[in-house]
């Protein structure tokens, strides 16, 4: 527990004021009734089995911000760093700002922000690995960095910057509330060395002295109906009417003249070319990229090869081609291996993947997991008793084929399930790009369009070898194909209508898709439709051979391509409802010039070089090896070759 000094001033120390029984959202702001079994108890800080003295452990509490007097000195961030000790990139409490006007009627207005520790926080929600617990002691929102296994989708649903994903230790870190400092009766270290007298903290729904307001929005806050946070704001001075960020989210603010005078999130309003943004299609999601597309095109193969012979597709069934259907269902099995291996290298702590089941009430991550590990074990016992029907016959004679049905069909259920959970974990109110049903046709689709893709091209190179005829099978997948196609489509269209109708995060998202990515963008939707015509042209013209297999292999190509760069797209224009940044801090452009002009070498700066895309360190790292390897070899020198191979695995 934090030892208080002797000296220590006055003003550190949390007034003991009276307050309201509920909050500004009707929750009671006492979190237990004395007589709790839960009061009383002591929070284990460091290990000190203490109980703190402060009067009112158990009511919630909460930050106060007077805009007004911040003055960006950034002794909240100095005083939070060094309390917890951490590294230069990262920062839970860091001050932004938004400007407007112009000379000399030039306003800024600073904002420091760190966790709210919310009434309905949704980093507990969401986390898999149930890292994030609400005390009732002070309302804390605590966050274990021990138990998280680093997926970061805690730092996607928070819309305040609170939670920290540090790629060095593969691990979420946030703010503490410092209950180390509320135990013995301090405020935390932030407020406390404010300079300013513009951050402070008590009791929620107490205004510090000399203060008027508690309002719960300011320029700049996202929406506070999101999570319904604990902080509350004072500012007075009259603000221009348009408000601008300095980094490079593509936000605005503007007041709502109509309304109560509160700001409004708008799109910058920006005249930029069209471009193809290549350079910027790469995210630390690319993994994510490929798990999806494989396995939804895993989902929908193998629905087909299960419901296909049952509904008139005989040459789909084992008794038709049973080496086809065999090796398609092990190559689908592997092809989900691979997805799920490709996943858990998105973790930070990749070994830590078992985790990801513990949440399963509230996190739509654990129901993913939880859907997609049962369809595949299913399919995996169902791809076995199919091609091996007496695998079981020792055991009973009816064994085989009732656990083969029970399987299959629990496959068919789980299947798109786990589709349907995946597409909620997507569903992100902080995220309004994504918060759309165009989400659900897009995972879909793909899972009509790839899994017809995969086993109409895999039948037809096996017929065409047994110089079989395939056009009649490729008509009836050009079907679902097309129909897969039609339904990504008509939920891109209605985005694309939501998108331009809304406001926020998700018109400047749009922007974006229109500029930035603007030729990118349009040249996948062209392709949607000329992939679509050309299925359903070439299935009509019903052309056999090497030939016919060749182009379907082109159109095949052209139509995975199109969905590589759809869902590249789907990770990279997601707008999130982030507190502003600096001219340098939390700015995603600085980050970007740091890592090119080699500013991000030096610690101080706060950036890590290449933490986008750790697989450029990795391949950086094999190339100096391999540069290593070559020298050595070129000496001529076994013994040193040897040693240094040793060297360099032991620091590995």
């Amino acid at each position: 527990m934090f030892e208080v000094r002797d000296d220590e001033p006055s003003y550190a120390f949390i007034p003991n004021v009276d307050t309201p029984q509920k909050n500004q959202w009707g929750k009671d702001i006492n979190l237990v009734d004395e007589d709790d079994l839960l009061a009383g108890k002591s929070l284990n800080i460091n290990g000190d089995s203490r109980v703190g003295n402060n009067p009112n452990r158990y009511k919630q509490h909460g930050f106060h911000f007077t805009a007004d007097n911040c003055i960006g000195c950034h002794a909240c961030e100095a005083a939070c760093s060094e309390k917890n000790d951490l590294p230069a990139h990262i920062s839970f409490r860091s001050v932004g700002y938004v400007e407007g006007g112009s000379y000399p009627a030039y306003r800024r207005l600073n904002i420091s922000m760190a966790c709210n520790h919310c009434d309905d926080p949704v980093c507990l929600k969401g986390c898999p690995t149930r890292a994030y617990t609400k005390f009732a002691e002070y309302g804390a929102v605590l966050q274990d960095p021990d138990i998280c296994f680093g997926c970061g989708y805690c730092t996607w649903v928070c819309p305040y910057n609170a939670p920290q994903l540090d790629p060095v230790k593969g691990q979420v870190s946030k703010c503490n509330m410092c209950v180390d400092r509320l135990e013995v009766g301090l405020k935390p270290a932030c407020a406390a060395a404010c300079l300013g007298g513009a951050l402070d903290f008590g009791i929620i729904e107490s205004t510090p002295e000399n203060r008027d307001q508690a309002k719960i929005q300011i320029p700049g806050f996202p929406s506070p109906d999101i999570t319904n946070p604990n902080i509350r704001f004072q500012q007075v001075k009259n603000l221009p009417r348009d408000m601008a960020r300095t980094d490079t989210t593509p936000v605005r603010y503007q007041r709502d003249e109509q309304g109560q005078g509160d700001y409004k999130v708008k799109a910058t309003l920006k005249k930029q070319p069209r471009q193809w943004g290549f350079e910027k299609l790469r995210s630390r999601e690319d993994p994510l990229v490929i798990f999806t597309l494989v396995t939804q095109g895993v989902v929908g193969a193998f629905l087909l090869l299960f419901l296909g012979p049952m509904f008139g597709l005989e040459v789909l069934s084992a008794e038709a081609h049973p080496a086809t259907r065999a090796s398609l269902l092990f190559g689908l099995l592997g092809l989900q291996i691979f997805a799920l291996v490709l996943s858990t290298m998105h973790l930070g702590k990749p070994h830590r993947f078992y985790r990801a089941f513990n949440n399963l009430r509230y996190s739509p991550v654990s129901r993913e997991v939880a859907a997609v590990a049962i369809f595949f074990n299913l399919m995996v016992v169902y791809s076995l008793l199919d091609s091996f029907p007496d695998l079981l016959a020792w055991l009973w004679q009816g064994a085989p084929a009732l656990l083969k049905a029970v399987c299959g069909w629990g496959a068919v259920v789980f299947g798109p399930l786990a589709i349907y959970a995946m597409h909620n974990i997507y569903r992100i109110k902080a995220r309004p790009f994504w918060n759309h049903w165009q989400v659900l046709t897009s995972f879909f689709g793909s899972v009509l369009t790839l899994g017809a893709l995969s086993v109409g091209v895999v039948y037809a190179t096996v017929l065409t070898a047994q110089q079989q005829g395939f056009a009649s099978l490729m008509q009836l997948m050009s079907l679902l194909v097309v129909l897969g196609l039609m339904l990504e489509a008509v939920g891109l269209m209605a985005h694309a209508r939501y998108l331009e109708r809304t406001d926020g995060e998700a018109a400047a998202s749009m922007q974006e898709q229109r500029t930035r990515f603007g030729k990118t963008y349009t040249t996948r939707n062209i392709l949607l439709g000329v992939n679509a015509i050309a299925v359903l042209v070439f299935a009509a013209l019903a052309l056999e051979g090497i030939v016919a297999l060749f182009v379907w292999a082109i159109i095949s190509a052209s139509i995975m391509m199109t969905a590589l760069a759809g869902r590249a797209l789907f990770y990279v224009l997601v707008v999130p409802t982030t507190m502003p940044g600096a001219f340098f801090w939390k700015n995603q452009g600085f980050q970007e010039h740091a890592r090119q002009t080699g500013l991000a070498k030096m610690p101080q700066v706060g950036v890590l070089p290449e933490v986008e895309y750790p697989d450029l360190q990795k391949q950086r790292a094999i190339r100096e090896l391999k540069d290593e390897w070559q020298k050595l070899r070129a000496r001529g020198v076994k013994t040193a070759i040897r040693n240094r191979w040793r060297a360099v695995f032991a620091k590995a």
